[in-house]
């Protein structure tokens, strides 16, 4: 089992930057994979990026690709996602999630395990 906690969540004007962490407990933390996702009210919750178990491979959502980026600590058991020129539509219930594998995926029934969530509100 793994268990996860985020923070860092907060309300932002548009253009601001939050810095989200999250801390696994548990298991290995450098044999999973972990991934970050957003759930916004009414709507699925969608992929935003993921990182490789050393952190060398990195993959992003086409919509924060640029913006966002997706780090890991594995000394510390901690991954972070720097969120820079955040807008309004990144408002959302923000989740970090970990995949029982070294390779990232952008599915979320591939990760097993997940965080309670923390809130993103990007004002206009």
């Amino acid at each position: 089992q793994v268990q996860l906690v985020e923070s860092g969540g907060g309300l932002v004007q548009a253009g601001g930057s939050l810095r989200l962490s999250c801390a696994a407990s548990g298991r290995t933390f450098s044999n999973y994979a972990m991934g970050w996702f957003r759930q916004a009210p009414g709507k699925e919750r969608e992929f935003v990026a993921a990182i490789s178990y050393r952190g060398g491979y990195t993959y992003y959502a086409d919509s924060v690709k640029g913006r966002f980026t997706i780090s890991r600590d594995n000394a510390k058991n901690t991954v972070y996602l720097q969120m820079n020129n955040l807008k309004p539509e990144d408002t959302a219930v923000y989740y970090c999630a970990a995949r029982d594998s070294y390779w990232v995926a952008t599915d979320k029934a591939d990760y097993a395990y997940w965080g309670q969530g923390t809130q993103v509100t990007v004002s206009s």
